[in-house]
């Protein structure tokens, strides 16, 4: 898909500190300086050995750090480029990382960037965030699950439909991370789709009327119901896993056509710092043996989505951006914070 070329951004502060350095390096005593320095370094030269510096590659990174660092570790003993990672936290996720990716786009700081959800991939590539050709891709995948706690609520008795949590016996025992970020935003940009503009607005508003408990971030969902502070939950499938493990009477409910599966992605910065390492970085990710990897720590459910089932959802990606920012209002309106 042909990318138009991205405009430079007349209003980012230009570099004056750097101007004032070189300027004042050129006027005599600065010429003199240089001319010292010059000679200074000449006679040393034969007793100085000069190294390559170590190769790095600069990543921005939504994926969980537990998860990522032992990959990047693997990769620098492999290539040996060292990964210098940026990572974002639990209650802005993916948001954060690609408003930074947005505001730097026409003075690049990002090599590679490692979204753990698709929504905000696509939204930078139709920002021409990404190269031009084989700029991004996805691997692996996890999904969007209800979860409940079993000591409270028996499978059979739990909700099959996320239709059902607007009933009144859930009033008040529903939690959910706020629905503008991360995979949240974009599972309520997908059942738009599913449901109708009418029929999703309805749901939307009837839920927020049955006073949810909204939160920052999906492993706060999970360890709320595994307390008893909510019955039912709207998470991640990987949080589960973790609050399983750590022993939380939790449990999730199967996959429907309301499910979202949720690869992770990984794009390559336009115009990046790190050219042939960002590259190999790039590479690596997409190789099965990291999917399989992230599948045997529980971060994703399955090494791809042709594996997935077959029931779950099926956006209309273009049509989702497309209606991005409406969605983003509405959404904004019915679950004030």
């Amino acid at each position: 898909m042909n990318e138009a070329q991205s405009k430079p951004d007349s209003n980012w502060p230009k570099d004056q500190f750097g101007r004032r350095e070189v300027s004042q390096f050129l006027n005599p005593l600065g010429l003199s300086v240089i001319a010292g320095v010059a000679i200074l370094t000449g006679m040393l030269l034969p007793a100085i050995s000069y190294s390559k510096p170590h190769p790095e590659v600069v990543a921005y990174v939504a994926q969980d750090q537990i998860y990522a660092e032992p990959i990047f570790r693997d990769f620098e003993k492999e290539t040996g480029i060292k990964v210098l990672p940026v990572f974002d936290s639990e209650a802005v996720k993916t948001v954060g990382m690609a408003n930074r990716l947005l505001a730097e786009k026409s003075h690049p700081q990002c090599d590679v960037f490692w979204g753990n959800e698709e929504m905000r991939t696509r939204q930078l590539a139709a920002q021409n965030v990404f190269r031009q050709t084989n700029g991004w891709a996805t691997f692996g995948y996890r999904s969007r699950r209800m979860v409940i706690n079993t000591n409270l609520l028996s499978v059979e008795k739990a909700p099959h439909s996320l239709l059902e949590l607007t009933n009144k016996v859930w009033t008040g025992k529903v939690a959910f991370a706020y629905p503008q970020f991360g995979t949240t935003a974009a599972h309520f940009h997908a059942l738009r789709q599913l449901w109708g503009d009418a029929g999703w607005e309805s749901w939307c508003r009837a839920l927020a009327a049955n006073k949810p408990l909204v939160v920052d971030g999906n492993s706060v969902v999970v360890k709320m119901v595994g307390k008893g502070e909510a019955v039912v939950g709207m998470t991640d499938s990987d949080d589960i896993a973790d609050s399983q493990r750590e022993g939380l009477p939790v449990a999730e409910m199967g996959v429907t056509e309301e499910t979202l599966l949720i690869p992770n992605s990984v794009g390559l910065v336009r115009n990046s710092p790190h050219i042939a390492e960002s590259e190999k970085l790039f590479e690596y990710l997409q190789k099965p043996k990291i999917a399989a990897q992230l599948v045997e720590a529980h971060a994703l459910e399955g090494v791809s989505e042709a594996t997935a089932p077959r029931s779950a959802l099926k956006p209309d990606w273009a049509a989702l951006l497309r209606d991005l920012e409406p969605t983003t209002k509405r959404l904004s309106q019915i679950f004030l914070r």
